[in-house]
């Protein structure tokens, strides 16, 4: 286990009947059993696929609650998920007898196949999306109508898929007919739809409580060993991490928004003409108001305070 100066968790390491078996920008993943897996949301942030030298105390824990908030949320939706339980009490003795450093931050999980692409949607045109926009008058393949302005709401949201990078690498934007040709016609489409839907039901949701979605990241598998086709809901959901929250009441057409989300971290990294490529240590400030994002953003969509 290791904690930065702050407190911050940023790597969990080596867990007696625990096999770790990966440690990606934020998870670390543990083998339990033959079909399950340990989902661990550390601490640590990541900015451009950069993962900072230090972290964010508490941070992982409102991940990885919130994402059980969201599935628990879409399971009434009919939409299936991985997660067993994120209750340690709930969890084997392998697991919890690390509860100490598991509780709030884990979730025991279906081992899933998971698919070689990233589900985005978008709801408005920012971000790389508007870079493309900008040069191409089109976002990932989907030709737009021309004249939007920087965070415009789009006619429709679109399904504008992603690689997924190795850790160090940088996810790219694919085409619709580049995903098809990697999943096949009807698992892309599967998948388009699955995930605008989980788009569609997540916005409604948080407009309700004075919240934008400009967008949204989610990852998709299906069990392996088994016949099933069903696409499964996997990975964090629905997080400031990989989701862009925006105030609806601040929000104005034709500028960057203010957001509840890692953008914060964004802005700050091109203020100081960051590399994109060297880690570095996020100033005290900065550490304070990005976790203060995350807990109002979870306590808007929730309604609780995180268990911190």
């Amino acid at each position: 286990m290791l904690r930065d100066g702050s407190g911050a968790l940023c790597a969990t390491g080596e867990l007696a009947g625990l096999r770790l078996l990966a440690s990606g920008k934020v998870r670390d993943l543990y083998e339990v059993s033959d079909t399950e897996l340990l989902v661990v949301s550390t601490d640590r942030i990541s900015a451009f696929d950069v993962i900072m030298t230090n972290g964010i105390a508490g941070k992982g824990k409102i991940l990885s609650q919130l994402t059980v908030f969201w599935l628990k949320l879409l399971e009434g939706e009919g939409i299936a998920h991985h997660l067993i339980t994120a209750n340690i009490d709930e969890m084997p003795e392998s697991c919890r007898q690390h509860a100490h450093i598991l509780d709030g931050r884990s979730m025991l999980v279906r081992k899933l196949q998971m698919l070689p692409v990233e589900a985005i949607v978008r709801g408005y045109i920012t971000g790389s999306g508007w870079v493309d926009y900008q040069a191409t008058g089109s976002v990932c393949g989907h030709v737009l109508p021309e004249g939007l302005e920087l965070c415009a709401k789009l006619p429709n949201p679109l399904f504008t898929p992603s690689t997924k990078a190795d850790l160090g690498d940088h996810d790219e934007n694919i085409t619709v007919e580049q995903c098809t040709s990697m999943l096949g016609d009807g698992p892309s489409r599967a998948v388009s739809s699955l995930a605008i839907k989980v788009y569609q039901f997540a916005s409604a949701y948080a407009a309700e409580r004075g919240i934008l979605v400009a967008d949204t990241k989610m990852e998709f598998g299906i069990i392996p060993g088994t016949d099933s086709v069903e696409l499964i809901l996997g990975d964090e959901v629905l997080t400031p991490d990989c989701s862009r929250y925006w105030p609806q009441a601040d929000y104005a057409v034709g500028r960057d928004q203010d957001s509840f989300d890692k953008q914060y971290v964004r802005n700050f990294l091109k203020s100081i003409n960051f590399d994109k490529k060297t880690p570095l240590e996020l100033p005290p400030e900065v550490v304070t108001k990005t976790l203060g994002k995350y807990n109002a953003i979870f306590k808007m969509l929730t309604g609780e305070e995180p268990r911190l």
